[in-house]
């Protein structure tokens, strides 16, 4: 049963990640301003934004799922308060260190700092290893965080047990829960990116303090850092969907979701499959072994389907012509399942090799992703602040339906002006288009419109959730 401890350490999670939300918002409105042409921003400026912006959104969002999951994980199992606490020490510090190297240092090579882009110095010199050793910081709360939970699982269920192998056979004797079942394959793909981004920086500072000594392989680095990137940025889903089977039938007045085969294989297959996927990113490195691509070709395909299929069957099911105690935290959840498989569908388009060569560094790569982030699992995470938040302060919101209509206006307007731009082979990552490419610079002020319009529902969610965070955070142990 979950203390007030830790009541209260998931209330300064939600509050932190939502402030820093508000504010990486801020810096991608400001990019496509600068890319309308409404504002001017020197490449430095639009470039340390855009680091800033990438690194942070991907950093809050996969601590919001784990600290959803670690609340959750307390009916199951004794979680780590000092372990929930050091990684959120270290988040702070880990965030003022990279801000402090983009906003100061003017550390501008993006948030995927793909080698040797670090160490050509067009910033202070000191911003590159402060860069470094944020990431370092921000991984290594990170990683203990992963392991102390997955280490209480496996306290409670054995390996198989955890991975739901019992299920394989008829009337198993221990019933593993969907949500241990998908954390579990979560926090191992997690680990995994973790200890290649340890290995990665260790051979980033290797080569730093080698003063031209000891070069790296510039593909082995970037297969490092897109196993990182790419799967954290995966894997922060999955621990969204696990709060999903968790409470979606209990919010929704439904049975309590169980564990079939199905389930079982579909998850276990989704940890393959996500730890291979991307190679995808690699396409265009020819020198990358010909298996490799092929593998990510697959993966990429596959990575969708178990996890995506079983994940819809069962919303599904459990809506379709049932009575449902709709709220906004499982509108949250629906809508944000749907945000999830179209920006999936994006990604599996752009991931097939042929349709590759024409939208490979265009719109439509952030265009998938930004579909899968803002319109999915950040609606999975507002769910969980929602339904948290209202456990111990509830009083009926009058908003619901104005912020959640603002919010999918807002967001579906962004997301169709990367998506057209993609289409149209508008590049990405350009602070401004040239004059040959005016279409660019129209799409950017209409996305820009569109942001400001889901900034403003978020900056009402944050009101509300807050204050309730806030109130908890003030309580007393009689007053709980």
């Amino acid at each position: 049963m979950e203390t007030l401890k830790l009541r209260k350490i998931t209330s300064v999670w939600i509050i932190i990640v939502l402030t820093l939300f508000v504010v990486a918002i801020v810096l991608g409105i400001l990019m496509r301003l600068n890319q309308g042409e409404i504002i001017q921003q020197s490449p430095i400026t639009f470039y340390g934004n855009m680091t800033t912006h990438g690194l942070t959104m991907i950093g809050i969002w996969f601590v919001a799922g784990m600290a959803a999951v670690n609340y959750l994980l307390e009916r199951y199992v004794k979680t780590s308060y000092a372990a929930n606490l050091f990684a959120l020490v270290l988040t702070v510090i880990g965030v003022l260190m990279l801000w402090c190297s983009t906003f100061i240092g003017e550390f501008h090579a993006g948030w995927t700092f793909l080698y040797p882009l670090p160490f050509k110095i067009m910033w202070a010199e000191w911003a590159t290893p402060l860069f470094l050793s944020s990431l370092g910081v921000l991984g290594l709360g990170w990683l203990v965080w992963s392991i102390s939970l997955m280490a209480q699982i496996l306290k409670k269920y054995s390996i198989s047990q955890a991975f739901a192998w019992q299920h394989f056979h008829k009337n198993p004797k221990v019933e593993t829960p969907p949500f241990i079942l998908i954390t579990m394959i979560t926090l191992i793909g997690v680990i995994a990116c973790l200890i290649a981004a340890v290995i990665l920086l260790i051979l980033f500072f290797i080569e730093y303090f080698s003063t031209g000594s000891f070069v790296n392989d510039a593909l082995l680095m970037k297969n490092l850092t897109y196993f990182f990137g790419h799967t954290i940025a995966n894997e922060m889903l999955y621990l969204g969907l696990a709060v999903i089977y968790e409470l979606f039938a209990e919010v929704s007045g439904r049975p309590k979701w169980h564990t079939t085969w199905y389930v079982a294989l579909a998850w276990n297959l989704s940890l393959i499959f996500i730890l291979t996927a991307f190679f995808h990113h690699l396409y265009m490195d020819f020198v990358q072994p010909e298996g490799l691509q092929i593998i990510g070709q697959i993966a990429s395909y596959l990575a969708s389907l178990p996890a995506a299929g079983v994940t819809v069957f069962s919303i599904l099911v459990a809506v379709y012509r049932n009575k449902i105690n709709w709220s906004l935290t499982n509108l949250l959840f629906f809508i944000g399942v749907a945000g999830w498989v179209i920006g999936g569908l994006g990604a599996v388009i752009d991931a097939t090799i042929s349709n590759n060569f024409i939208l490979h560094n265009t719109l439509w790569v952030p265009a998938h992703f930004h579909t899968y982030n803002a319109m999915g699992n950040v609606l999975f995470s507002l769910a969980f602040f929602h339904w948290f938040s209202n456990q111990y302060y509830h009083h009926k919101e009058r908003q619901n339906t104005l912020k959640l209509s603002i919010l999918l206006i807002g967001g579906a307007g962004f997301l169709l002006a990367f998506y057209i731009g993609g289409a149209e082979s508008i590049p990405r990552r350009y602070s401004t288009y040239p004059s040959d490419l005016p279409m660019g610079a129209t799409l950017a002020s209409i996305a820009a419109l569109f942001a400001s319009l889901y900034l403003i529902a978020i900056l009402i969610f944050f009101f509300n959730i807050s204050k309730k965070c806030l109130k908890i955070l003030s309580s007393s142990p009689q007053s709980s």
